[in-house]
Protein backbone atom coordinates (compact mmCIF):
# COMPACT_ATOMS: atom_id res chain seq x y z
CA UNK A 1 0.00 0.00 0.00
CA UNK A 2 1.40 3.39 -0.92
CA UNK A 3 1.05 6.48 1.21
CA UNK A 4 -2.50 7.34 2.31
CA UNK A 5 -1.55 9.82 5.05
CA UNK A 6 -1.89 13.33 3.62
CA UNK A 7 -3.32 15.47 6.42
CA UNK A 8 -5.01 18.77 7.04
CA UNK A 9 -7.08 18.99 3.87
CA UNK A 10 -10.38 20.81 3.65
CA UNK A 11 -13.79 19.28 2.98
CA UNK A 12 -16.52 20.59 0.71
CA UNK A 13 -19.59 22.14 2.27
CA UNK A 14 -22.42 19.63 2.58
CA UNK A 15 -24.94 22.45 2.70
CA UNK A 16 -23.69 23.89 -0.58
CA UNK A 17 -23.78 20.41 -2.09
CA UNK A 18 -27.42 19.93 -1.14
CA UNK A 19 -28.36 23.32 -2.51
CA UNK A 20 -26.62 22.65 -5.81
CA UNK A 21 -28.33 19.27 -6.08
CA UNK A 22 -31.68 21.00 -6.25
CA UNK A 23 -30.90 22.88 -9.45
CA UNK A 24 -27.75 22.03 -11.36
CA UNK A 25 -27.32 24.18 -14.48
CA UNK A 26 -27.51 22.14 -17.67
CA UNK A 27 -24.26 23.72 -18.85
CA UNK A 28 -22.51 21.90 -16.01
CA UNK A 29 -22.95 18.72 -18.01
CA UNK A 30 -21.32 20.09 -21.12
CA UNK A 31 -24.53 19.78 -23.16
CA UNK A 32 -25.91 23.33 -23.15
CA UNK A 33 -29.65 23.63 -23.51
CA UNK A 34 -30.45 20.21 -22.13
CA UNK A 35 -32.33 20.10 -18.86
CA UNK A 36 -31.56 17.10 -16.71
CA UNK A 37 -33.74 16.36 -13.72
CA UNK A 38 -31.90 15.87 -10.43
CA UNK A 39 -32.49 12.78 -8.31
CA UNK A 40 -35.95 13.10 -6.82
CA UNK A 41 -35.06 12.58 -3.15
CA UNK A 42 -32.88 14.86 -1.06
CA UNK A 43 -29.42 13.40 -1.52
CA UNK A 44 -27.20 13.07 1.55
CA UNK A 45 -24.14 13.76 -0.63
CA UNK A 46 -23.84 15.26 -4.13
CA UNK A 47 -23.72 13.18 -7.26
CA UNK A 48 -21.04 13.85 -9.88
CA UNK A 49 -23.35 16.10 -11.91
CA UNK A 50 -23.97 18.31 -8.88
CA UNK A 51 -20.30 18.52 -7.99
CA UNK A 52 -19.36 19.35 -11.59
CA UNK A 53 -21.96 22.12 -11.53
CA UNK A 54 -20.52 23.52 -8.31
CA UNK A 55 -17.05 23.56 -9.83
CA UNK A 56 -18.27 25.17 -13.04
CA UNK A 57 -20.13 27.89 -11.13
CA UNK A 58 -17.03 28.42 -8.92
CA UNK A 59 -18.83 27.53 -5.69
CA UNK A 60 -15.91 25.16 -5.16
CA UNK A 61 -12.59 24.87 -6.97
CA UNK A 62 -11.14 21.66 -8.45
CA UNK A 63 -8.44 21.85 -5.79
CA UNK A 64 -11.00 22.02 -3.00
CA UNK A 65 -12.90 19.08 -4.52
CA UNK A 66 -9.74 16.97 -4.75
CA UNK A 67 -8.58 17.94 -1.26
CA UNK A 68 -11.97 16.96 0.13
CA UNK A 69 -11.86 13.57 -1.62
CA UNK A 70 -8.36 12.93 -0.27
CA UNK A 71 -9.49 13.81 3.23
CA UNK A 72 -12.45 11.44 2.93
CA UNK A 73 -10.09 8.74 1.67
CA UNK A 74 -7.84 9.18 4.68
CA UNK A 75 -10.82 8.96 7.01
CA UNK A 76 -12.45 5.87 5.51
CA UNK A 77 -9.65 3.86 3.87
CA UNK A 78 -8.59 2.25 7.19
CA UNK A 79 -12.13 0.93 7.70
CA UNK A 80 -13.22 0.10 4.14
CA UNK A 81 -9.93 -0.64 2.32
CA UNK A 82 -11.27 0.43 -1.08
CA UNK A 83 -8.01 1.79 -2.53
CA UNK A 84 -4.83 -0.10 -3.45
CA UNK A 85 -2.73 2.78 -4.76
CA UNK A 86 -3.04 6.49 -4.10
CA UNK A 87 -2.01 9.20 -6.57
CA UNK A 88 -2.67 12.23 -4.40
CA UNK A 89 0.30 14.39 -5.41
CA UNK A 90 -0.44 14.20 -9.14
CA UNK A 91 -4.13 14.78 -8.47
CA UNK A 92 -3.35 17.89 -6.43
CA UNK A 93 -1.00 19.16 -9.13
CA UNK A 94 -3.64 18.60 -11.81
CA UNK A 95 -6.25 20.39 -9.72
CA UNK A 96 -3.95 23.36 -9.08
CA UNK A 97 -3.07 23.61 -12.74
CA UNK A 98 -6.73 23.39 -13.78
CA UNK A 99 -7.78 23.47 -17.40
CA UNK A 100 -9.91 20.33 -17.26
CA UNK A 101 -12.76 20.34 -19.75
CA UNK A 102 -15.77 18.13 -20.31
CA UNK A 103 -18.96 17.46 -18.38
CA UNK A 104 -17.12 16.36 -15.20
CA UNK A 105 -14.26 18.88 -15.21
CA UNK A 106 -12.44 18.84 -11.86
CA UNK A 107 -14.40 15.96 -10.29
CA UNK A 108 -12.25 13.45 -8.30
CA UNK A 109 -12.31 9.87 -9.57
CA UNK A 110 -10.93 6.36 -9.04
CA UNK A 111 -9.69 3.97 -11.74
CA UNK A 112 -10.09 0.22 -11.18
CA UNK A 113 -6.93 -1.77 -10.50
CA UNK A 114 -7.50 -3.97 -13.58
CA UNK A 115 -7.02 -1.06 -16.01
CA UNK A 116 -3.95 0.97 -16.88
CA UNK A 117 -3.60 4.55 -15.70
CA UNK A 118 -0.22 5.90 -16.76
CA UNK A 119 2.12 6.59 -13.89
CA UNK A 120 0.58 4.05 -11.50
CA UNK A 121 1.06 0.27 -11.41
CA UNK A 122 -1.70 -2.09 -12.52
CA UNK A 123 -1.60 -4.85 -9.94
CA UNK A 124 -4.73 -6.82 -10.87
CA UNK A 125 -5.40 -7.55 -7.22
CA UNK A 126 -2.58 -10.09 -7.23
CA UNK A 127 0.54 -10.66 -5.16
CA UNK A 128 2.23 -11.69 -8.39
CA UNK A 129 2.00 -8.06 -9.56
CA UNK A 130 3.24 -6.35 -6.39
CA UNK A 131 6.48 -5.33 -8.09
CA UNK A 132 4.84 -4.19 -11.31
CA UNK A 133 6.24 -0.93 -12.72
CA UNK A 134 3.93 2.00 -13.39
CA UNK A 135 1.88 1.78 -16.57
CA UNK A 136 3.25 3.88 -19.41
CA UNK A 137 -0.06 4.52 -21.21
CA UNK A 138 -3.72 4.79 -20.35
CA UNK A 139 -6.38 2.23 -21.09
CA UNK A 140 -8.56 3.71 -23.91
CA UNK A 141 -11.57 4.03 -21.61
CA UNK A 142 -9.43 5.81 -19.00
CA UNK A 143 -8.33 8.25 -21.70
CA UNK A 144 -11.99 8.96 -22.43
CA UNK A 145 -12.68 9.52 -18.72
CA UNK A 146 -9.82 12.01 -18.50
CA UNK A 147 -11.22 13.84 -21.53
CA UNK A 148 -14.53 14.04 -19.65
CA UNK A 149 -12.64 16.11 -17.06
CA UNK A 150 -12.08 13.74 -14.14
CA UNK A 151 -9.04 14.00 -11.86
CA UNK A 152 -7.81 10.57 -10.76
CA UNK A 153 -6.85 10.30 -7.08
CA UNK A 154 -5.91 6.60 -7.13
CA UNK A 155 -6.67 3.00 -8.06
CA UNK A 156 -9.60 1.09 -6.54
CA UNK A 157 -9.45 -2.46 -5.25
CA UNK A 158 -10.37 -5.52 -7.29
CA UNK A 159 -10.22 -9.28 -6.62
CA UNK A 160 -7.36 -11.12 -8.29
CA UNK A 161 -7.71 -10.62 -12.07
CA UNK A 162 -11.38 -9.71 -11.49
CA UNK A 163 -12.49 -13.34 -11.29
CA UNK A 164 -14.64 -13.35 -8.15
CA UNK A 165 -17.94 -11.64 -7.22
CA UNK A 166 -16.33 -10.24 -4.09
CA UNK A 167 -13.40 -7.91 -3.51
CA UNK A 168 -11.17 -9.77 -1.08
CA UNK A 169 -7.75 -10.04 -2.76
CA UNK A 170 -5.44 -12.03 -0.51
CA UNK A 171 -2.60 -9.65 -1.43
CA UNK A 172 -4.39 -6.53 -0.15
CA UNK A 173 -7.08 -7.70 2.25
CA UNK A 174 -10.85 -7.42 1.96
CA UNK A 175 -12.74 -4.34 0.87
CA UNK A 176 -15.58 -3.85 3.35
CA UNK A 177 -19.16 -2.89 2.61
CA UNK A 178 -20.10 0.54 4.04
CA UNK A 179 -23.61 -0.76 4.83
CA UNK A 180 -22.15 -3.53 7.01
CA UNK A 181 -18.39 -3.93 7.27
CA UNK A 182 -18.67 -7.68 7.82
CA UNK A 183 -20.26 -8.11 4.38
CA UNK A 184 -18.90 -8.30 0.86
CA UNK A 185 -18.99 -5.33 -1.50
CA UNK A 186 -19.38 -7.68 -4.44
CA UNK A 187 -16.83 -7.79 -7.23
CA UNK A 188 -14.95 -7.27 -9.19
CA UNK A 189 -15.54 -3.49 -8.96
CA UNK A 190 -15.93 -3.64 -5.18
CA UNK A 191 -13.42 -0.92 -4.36
CA UNK A 192 -15.15 1.48 -6.73
CA UNK A 193 -18.56 0.65 -5.29
CA UNK A 194 -17.49 0.98 -1.65
CA UNK A 195 -15.86 4.37 -2.26
CA UNK A 196 -18.88 5.68 -4.16
CA UNK A 197 -21.46 4.32 -1.71
CA UNK A 198 -19.55 5.85 1.23
CA UNK A 199 -19.36 9.25 -0.49
CA UNK A 200 -15.57 9.31 -0.88
CA UNK A 201 -16.03 9.98 -4.59
CA UNK A 202 -19.22 10.74 -6.47
CA UNK A 203 -18.69 8.08 -9.14
CA UNK A 204 -15.94 5.58 -9.96
CA UNK A 205 -14.69 3.47 -12.84
CA UNK A 206 -16.01 -0.10 -12.97
CA UNK A 207 -15.79 -2.92 -15.49
CA UNK A 208 -18.00 -5.93 -16.13
CA UNK A 209 -17.00 -9.30 -17.58
CA UNK A 210 -19.67 -11.41 -15.87
CA UNK A 211 -21.53 -9.03 -13.58
CA UNK A 212 -18.72 -6.91 -12.15
CA UNK A 213 -20.46 -3.53 -12.49
CA UNK A 214 -23.88 -4.84 -11.51
CA UNK A 215 -22.97 -7.09 -8.59
CA UNK A 216 -21.08 -4.41 -6.58
CA UNK A 217 -23.86 -1.92 -7.37
CA UNK A 218 -26.38 -4.37 -5.94
CA UNK A 219 -24.30 -5.05 -2.83
CA UNK A 220 -23.56 -1.35 -2.17
CA UNK A 221 -26.88 0.34 -3.02
CA UNK A 222 -25.75 2.02 -6.26
CA UNK A 223 -26.88 2.28 -9.85
CA UNK A 224 -24.75 0.04 -12.05
CA UNK A 225 -25.19 0.03 -15.84
CA UNK A 226 -23.40 -2.48 -18.08
CA UNK A 227 -23.31 -1.12 -21.66
CA UNK A 228 -23.73 -3.12 -24.84
CA UNK A 229 -20.53 -4.61 -26.22
CA UNK A 230 -18.82 -2.12 -28.52
CA UNK A 231 -20.72 0.93 -27.27
CA UNK A 232 -18.03 2.70 -25.26
CA UNK A 233 -14.36 3.55 -25.61
CA UNK A 234 -12.06 0.57 -25.33
CA UNK A 235 -14.74 -1.96 -26.23
CA UNK A 236 -13.81 -2.97 -29.77
CA UNK A 237 -14.16 -6.76 -29.90
CA UNK A 238 -17.50 -8.12 -31.07
CA UNK A 239 -17.13 -11.84 -30.29
CA UNK A 240 -18.81 -13.78 -27.48
CA UNK A 241 -15.39 -14.11 -25.85
CA UNK A 242 -15.05 -10.31 -25.65
CA UNK A 243 -16.83 -10.23 -22.32
CA UNK A 244 -15.62 -7.15 -20.50
CA UNK A 245 -16.80 -3.55 -20.86
CA UNK A 246 -15.97 -0.47 -18.80
CA UNK A 247 -18.33 2.11 -17.37
CA UNK A 248 -19.05 3.35 -13.80
CA UNK A 249 -20.90 2.65 -10.60
CA UNK A 250 -22.81 5.80 -9.71
CA UNK A 251 -25.17 7.44 -7.26
CA UNK A 252 -27.69 8.60 -9.87
CA UNK A 253 -29.03 7.59 -13.26
CA UNK A 254 -28.10 10.96 -14.76
CA UNK A 255 -24.45 10.50 -13.76
CA UNK A 256 -24.27 7.12 -15.48
CA UNK A 257 -26.11 8.39 -18.57
CA UNK A 258 -23.85 11.45 -18.84
CA UNK A 259 -20.74 9.32 -18.48
CA UNK A 260 -22.07 6.91 -21.09
CA UNK A 261 -22.45 9.82 -23.53
CA UNK A 262 -19.01 11.21 -22.67
CA UNK A 263 -17.27 7.90 -23.41
CA UNK A 264 -19.47 6.63 -26.27
CA UNK A 265 -17.80 5.52 -29.48
CA UNK A 266 -18.62 7.48 -32.64
CA UNK A 267 -15.91 6.09 -34.93
CA UNK A 268 -16.60 4.52 -38.30
CA UNK A 269 -16.21 1.00 -36.90
CA UNK A 270 -18.60 1.47 -33.95
CA UNK A 271 -21.28 -1.26 -34.12
CA UNK A 272 -24.08 1.12 -33.05
CA UNK A 273 -25.04 4.68 -33.82
CA UNK A 274 -24.43 6.91 -30.79
CA UNK A 275 -27.44 7.53 -28.56
CA UNK A 276 -25.92 10.55 -26.84
CA UNK A 277 -27.07 11.76 -23.46
CA UNK A 278 -30.30 10.01 -22.46
CA UNK A 279 -31.85 12.47 -20.03
CA UNK A 280 -35.43 11.47 -19.23
CA UNK A 281 -37.86 8.55 -19.05
CA UNK A 282 -40.00 7.39 -21.93
CA UNK A 283 -43.79 7.09 -21.85
CA UNK A 284 -43.63 3.85 -23.81
CA UNK A 285 -45.15 0.86 -22.02
CA UNK A 286 -42.84 -2.13 -22.13
CA UNK A 287 -43.30 -5.89 -22.32
CA UNK A 288 -41.39 -7.07 -19.29
CA UNK A 289 -40.56 -10.69 -18.54
CA UNK A 290 -40.02 -11.76 -14.94
CA UNK A 291 -37.29 -14.31 -14.28
CA UNK A 292 -36.98 -15.44 -10.67
CA UNK A 293 -35.00 -18.68 -10.88
CA UNK A 294 -31.21 -18.43 -11.30
CA UNK A 295 -29.18 -20.15 -13.97
CA UNK A 296 -28.45 -22.94 -11.51
CA UNK A 297 -32.17 -23.50 -10.99
CA UNK A 298 -32.20 -21.87 -7.58
CA UNK A 299 -34.94 -19.62 -6.26
CA UNK A 300 -33.54 -16.52 -4.53
CA UNK A 301 -33.52 -15.99 -0.79
CA UNK A 302 -36.64 -14.45 0.73
CA UNK A 303 -35.27 -10.90 0.93
CA UNK A 304 -34.09 -11.00 -2.68
CA UNK A 305 -37.46 -12.37 -3.75
CA UNK A 306 -39.13 -9.54 -1.84
CA UNK A 307 -37.09 -7.04 -3.83
CA UNK A 308 -38.06 -8.67 -7.11
CA UNK A 309 -41.74 -8.83 -6.14
CA UNK A 310 -41.69 -5.18 -5.13
CA UNK A 311 -40.14 -4.23 -8.46
CA UNK A 312 -42.80 -6.19 -10.34
CA UNK A 313 -45.57 -4.37 -8.47
CA UNK A 314 -43.90 -1.05 -9.22
CA UNK A 315 -43.62 -1.89 -12.92
CA UNK A 316 -47.28 -2.90 -13.05
CA UNK A 317 -48.28 0.33 -11.33
CA UNK A 318 -46.30 2.21 -13.99
CA UNK A 319 -48.44 0.55 -16.66
CA UNK A 320 -45.97 -1.95 -18.10
CA UNK A 321 -47.15 -5.37 -19.28
CA UNK A 322 -45.53 -7.94 -16.99
CA UNK A 323 -45.50 -11.71 -17.51
CA UNK A 324 -43.44 -14.72 -16.49
CA UNK A 325 -40.27 -15.61 -18.42
CA UNK A 326 -37.99 -18.64 -18.56
CA UNK A 327 -34.33 -18.92 -19.52
CA UNK A 328 -33.97 -19.22 -23.32
CA UNK A 329 -30.94 -21.49 -22.95
CA UNK A 330 -29.82 -24.64 -21.15
CA UNK A 331 -28.63 -22.56 -18.21
CA UNK A 332 -26.86 -25.40 -16.38
CA UNK A 333 -24.77 -26.18 -19.46
CA UNK A 334 -24.21 -22.46 -19.98
CA UNK A 335 -22.76 -22.21 -16.49
CA UNK A 336 -20.23 -24.94 -17.24
CA UNK A 337 -19.30 -23.37 -20.58
CA UNK A 338 -18.89 -19.95 -19.01
CA UNK A 339 -16.65 -21.43 -16.32
CA UNK A 340 -14.57 -23.05 -19.07
CA UNK A 341 -14.18 -19.72 -20.86
CA UNK A 342 -13.44 -17.90 -17.58
CA UNK A 343 -10.87 -20.57 -16.69
CA UNK A 344 -9.18 -20.23 -20.08
CA UNK A 345 -8.58 -16.58 -19.19
CA UNK A 346 -7.16 -17.62 -15.82
CA UNK A 347 -4.84 -20.10 -17.52
CA UNK A 348 -3.48 -17.28 -19.70
CA UNK A 349 -2.97 -15.04 -16.65
CA UNK A 350 -1.15 -17.78 -14.74
CA UNK A 351 1.00 -18.54 -17.79
CA UNK A 352 1.97 -14.87 -18.03
CA UNK A 353 2.77 -14.82 -14.32
CA UNK A 354 4.90 -17.96 -14.72
CA UNK A 355 6.86 -16.32 -17.51
CA UNK A 356 7.44 -13.17 -15.46
CA UNK A 357 8.50 -15.13 -12.37
CA UNK A 358 10.57 -17.71 -14.25
CA UNK A 359 8.68 -20.46 -12.43
CA UNK A 360 5.17 -21.69 -11.79
CA UNK A 361 3.47 -19.49 -9.18
CA UNK A 362 2.44 -21.00 -5.88
CA UNK A 363 -0.28 -19.83 -3.48
CA UNK A 364 2.05 -17.13 -2.19
CA UNK A 365 1.87 -15.46 -5.61
CA UNK A 366 -1.54 -16.49 -6.98
CA UNK A 367 -4.78 -17.33 -5.23
CA UNK A 368 -5.96 -20.95 -5.00
CA UNK A 369 -9.04 -20.24 -7.10
CA UNK A 370 -6.97 -18.72 -9.93
CA UNK A 371 -4.62 -21.70 -9.84
CA UNK A 372 -7.59 -24.08 -9.73
CA UNK A 373 -9.12 -22.57 -12.86
CA UNK A 374 -5.80 -22.84 -14.67
CA UNK A 375 -5.57 -26.49 -13.62
CA UNK A 376 -9.10 -27.09 -14.87
CA UNK A 377 -8.02 -26.02 -18.35
CA UNK A 378 -4.79 -28.02 -18.18
CA UNK A 379 -6.82 -31.18 -17.50
CA UNK A 380 -9.60 -30.45 -20.02
CA UNK A 381 -9.80 -32.57 -23.19
CA UNK A 382 -8.49 -31.14 -26.44
CA UNK A 383 -10.97 -28.79 -28.07
CA UNK A 384 -12.98 -28.20 -24.87
CA UNK A 385 -12.56 -24.44 -24.93
CA UNK A 386 -13.46 -24.11 -28.62
CA UNK A 387 -16.52 -26.31 -28.11
CA UNK A 388 -17.63 -24.19 -25.16
CA UNK A 389 -17.23 -21.00 -27.21
CA UNK A 390 -19.30 -22.50 -30.02
CA UNK A 391 -22.13 -23.30 -27.63
CA UNK A 392 -21.91 -19.84 -26.05
CA UNK A 393 -22.34 -18.31 -29.51
CA UNK A 394 -25.57 -20.33 -29.85
CA UNK A 395 -26.66 -19.06 -26.43
CA UNK A 396 -26.04 -15.49 -27.58
CA UNK A 397 -28.33 -16.03 -30.56
CA UNK A 398 -30.97 -17.56 -28.29
CA UNK A 399 -30.73 -14.51 -26.03
CA UNK A 400 -31.40 -12.18 -28.96
CA UNK A 401 -34.40 -14.26 -30.05
CA UNK A 402 -35.82 -14.00 -26.51
CA UNK A 403 -36.63 -10.36 -27.19
CA UNK A 404 -39.16 -11.10 -29.88
CA UNK A 405 -41.49 -11.61 -26.93
CA UNK A 406 -40.09 -9.14 -24.39
CA UNK A 407 -38.56 -5.67 -24.34
CA UNK A 408 -36.93 -6.08 -20.93
CA UNK A 409 -36.23 -8.96 -18.55
CA UNK A 410 -36.32 -8.29 -14.79
CA UNK A 411 -34.66 -10.62 -12.32
CA UNK A 412 -32.52 -10.59 -9.18
CA UNK A 413 -28.83 -9.71 -9.50
CA UNK A 414 -27.76 -12.42 -7.03
CA UNK A 415 -29.57 -15.16 -5.13
CA UNK A 416 -28.60 -13.65 -1.76
CA UNK A 417 -28.11 -10.25 -0.16
CA UNK A 418 -24.46 -9.26 0.33
CA UNK A 419 -22.74 -12.34 1.75
CA UNK A 420 -20.36 -12.39 4.73
CA UNK A 421 -16.72 -11.75 3.96
CA UNK A 422 -14.94 -15.02 3.35
CA UNK A 423 -17.94 -16.82 1.87
CA UNK A 424 -16.70 -16.62 -1.73
CA UNK A 425 -13.09 -15.52 -1.21
CA UNK A 426 -10.26 -16.94 -3.29
CA UNK A 427 -8.86 -19.19 -0.56
CA UNK A 428 -12.00 -21.30 -0.18
CA UNK A 429 -11.20 -24.82 -1.52
CA UNK A 430 -11.78 -24.90 -5.27
CA UNK A 431 -14.64 -27.43 -5.40
CA UNK A 432 -16.49 -25.80 -2.52
CA UNK A 433 -16.01 -22.29 -3.91
CA UNK A 434 -17.20 -23.39 -7.36
CA UNK A 435 -20.36 -24.79 -5.80
CA UNK A 436 -20.95 -21.60 -3.81
CA UNK A 437 -20.45 -19.45 -6.90
CA UNK A 438 -22.91 -21.58 -8.88
CA UNK A 439 -25.45 -21.08 -6.11
CA UNK A 440 -24.79 -17.35 -5.62
CA UNK A 441 -24.14 -15.94 -9.11
CA UNK A 442 -26.49 -17.13 -11.82
CA UNK A 443 -28.25 -14.15 -13.37
CA UNK A 444 -25.58 -11.84 -14.84
CA UNK A 445 -23.04 -13.67 -17.08
CA UNK A 446 -25.33 -14.34 -20.06
CA UNK A 447 -25.50 -10.62 -20.85
CA UNK A 448 -21.71 -10.48 -21.24
CA UNK A 449 -21.77 -13.39 -23.68
CA UNK A 450 -24.64 -11.78 -25.61
CA UNK A 451 -23.02 -8.33 -25.48
CA UNK A 452 -26.28 -6.94 -24.11
CA UNK A 453 -27.00 -3.97 -21.84
CA UNK A 454 -28.11 -4.65 -18.28
CA UNK A 455 -28.35 -2.72 -15.04
CA UNK A 456 -28.68 -3.13 -11.30
CA UNK A 457 -31.13 -0.65 -9.79
CA UNK A 458 -31.14 -0.09 -5.99
CA UNK A 459 -34.81 -0.72 -5.28
CA UNK A 460 -34.72 -2.81 -2.10
CA UNK A 461 -33.09 -2.91 1.34
CA UNK A 462 -33.36 -5.87 3.70
CA UNK A 463 -34.85 -5.67 7.18
CA UNK A 464 -31.32 -5.37 8.60
CA UNK A 465 -30.33 -2.60 6.20
CA UNK A 466 -28.47 -4.36 3.40
CA UNK A 467 -29.03 -3.15 -0.18
CA UNK A 468 -30.40 -5.55 -2.79
CA UNK A 469 -30.39 -4.49 -6.43
CA UNK A 470 -32.94 -5.53 -9.03
CA UNK A 471 -31.63 -6.53 -12.46
CA UNK A 472 -33.00 -5.29 -15.79
CA UNK A 473 -31.71 -6.41 -19.18
CA UNK A 474 -32.49 -5.75 -22.85
CA UNK A 475 -31.39 -6.85 -26.30
CA UNK A 476 -27.95 -5.78 -27.47
CA UNK A 477 -28.01 -2.14 -28.57
CA UNK A 478 -31.06 -1.13 -26.54
CA UNK A 479 -29.10 0.86 -23.96
CA UNK A 480 -31.29 3.95 -24.33
CA UNK A 481 -34.44 2.04 -23.41
CA UNK A 482 -32.85 0.82 -20.18
CA UNK A 483 -31.70 4.31 -19.23
CA UNK A 484 -35.22 5.62 -19.85
CA UNK A 485 -36.66 2.90 -17.62
CA UNK A 486 -34.04 3.64 -14.96
CA UNK A 487 -35.05 7.32 -14.83
CA UNK A 488 -38.67 6.29 -14.28
CA UNK A 489 -37.73 3.83 -11.53
CA UNK A 490 -35.53 6.42 -9.82
CA UNK A 491 -38.39 8.92 -9.81
CA UNK A 492 -40.95 6.37 -8.61
CA UNK A 493 -38.80 4.85 -5.84
CA UNK A 494 -35.86 7.19 -5.05
CA UNK A 495 -32.72 5.97 -3.34
CA UNK A 496 -30.56 9.12 -3.18
CA UNK A 497 -31.42 9.84 0.45
CA UNK A 498 -30.25 6.48 1.80
CA UNK A 499 -26.96 6.68 3.68
CA UNK A 500 -24.73 3.77 4.77
CA UNK A 501 -23.47 3.51 8.32
CA UNK A 502 -19.87 4.09 7.24
CA UNK A 503 -19.83 7.24 5.14
CA UNK A 504 -18.06 10.51 4.53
Amino acid sequence: MTNLTRRGLMAASAAASAAAAAATPAAALGWPGKKVAPPTAAAWTPDATTLAGMIRSKEISPLEAVEAAIRRTEALQPTLNFMVNSDFDRAMDAAKKGGQTGPFAGVPFLVKDLNDYAGTPTRNGSAGSLGAPPATANDPWVDAALKAGFIVIGKSASPEFGYLPTTEPLAYGPTRNPWNTGRSTGGSSGGAAAATAAGVVTMAHASDGGGSIRIPASCCGLFGFKPSRGRLAGSTGLRVIDLSVSHVDSRSVRDSAAMFAATERADADAPYRPIGFVQKPSRKKLRIGVLSVSGSGREPDAEVRAGLDGAVKLLQAMGHKVSEAAWPIDSARFGQDFLTLWSAGAAMDIAAMSKALGRAPDTAMAEPFSLGMAELIASAPAGAVDAAIGRLAQDSAAYDAWFAKFDVIVSPVLTKPPVPLGFVSGDVPFAELSARLTDYVGYTPLHNVAGAPAMSVPLHWTADGLPVGVHFAAKAGNDAMLFQLAYALEAAQPWAGRKPGVSA
